[in-house]
């Protein structure tokens, strides 16, 4: 990896240049912006979107409900940690040096990348968590997503990545968090559904102050009901 070709000519090292080189246009506050929302904002973003999510869905209507849906969302952190373990090993093989250590001119953007660039652990962060609420909810999927996206091209702008660095953290993320998934709701619907049921940690589950509500009956329905009583009911009560 490290011999890749510095003059552009393979596509990897060239999308490198063409991303990272903007950075060399762009005012010294939009890359000190740039840097932080790579390195820290957007993992936060995500974080917050997680919490939200995990808001809406233990309002759902019923225990059950309320219960599968926030097992859904407490899985896609846990599938991002999972993924970054997974990626531990794979870094350590692969070995693949940072992108500003072995082509010139690439503008740096941060300091203390020593170890190595393959795969990159934030996408993977971002991706899998991107993943994992797209199972749980579409439309904070949705964001979880664009917002993953985003971070993959933070890294690359920022000169710590190669592009295929975050393709590939992209595919680990979005692997753990869908193969894993039927696993771990088998694994954790129970468990969010006992803590449901519990007093004092019931909360975090479900939210007891939205239930269903259950229909008015019609004035049909309703004489059709008093109708169907037992006779013998009706004569006990007079």
């Amino acid at each position: 990896m490290a011999g890749l070709d510095e003059s552009g000519s393979n596509p990897d090292v060239g999308l490198l240049y063409d991303i990272n080189g903007l950075a060399k246009d762009t005012p010294s506050w939009f890359d000190g912006a740039m840097a932080f929302v790579g390195e820290y904002g957007l993992l936060l973003a995500l974080v917050l979107l997680v919490v939200w999510c995990w808001w809406g869905q233990r309002r759902r209507g019923t225990l059950d409900d309320a219960a599968t849906s926030v097992a859904a969302v407490v899985w896609a952190p846990l599938a991002a940690g999972i993924a970054v373990l997974i990626n531990v090993p794979i870094r350590g093989f692969v070995e693949r040096p940072r992108p500003f250590r072995v082509h010139r001119g690439i503008e740096l953007l941060v300091d203390g990348k020593n170890d190595y660039s393959f795969v990159s652990d934030h996408a993977t962060l971002a991706m899998a968590i991107g993943a994992g609420l797209f199972v749980a909810n579409r439309k904070f999927g949705l964001v979880g997503l664009g917002l993953a996206a985003l971070e993959g091209f933070c890294r690359v702008f920022m000169g710590v990545h190669y592009p295929t660095d975050v393709v590939g953290g992209f595919a680990l993320g979005t692997a753990v968090a869908l193969l894993l998934s039927p696993l771990a709701m088998a694994l954790l619907t129970p468990l969010t559904k006992m803590i449901g049921r519990s007093g004092r940690a019931g909360w975090l589950v479900w939210d007891r102050k939205v239930g269903p509500v259950a229909a008015p009956l019609s004035g049909t329905a309703r004489q059709s009901g008093a109708a169907s009583a037992d006779p013998d009911e009706r004569d006990l009560a007079a």
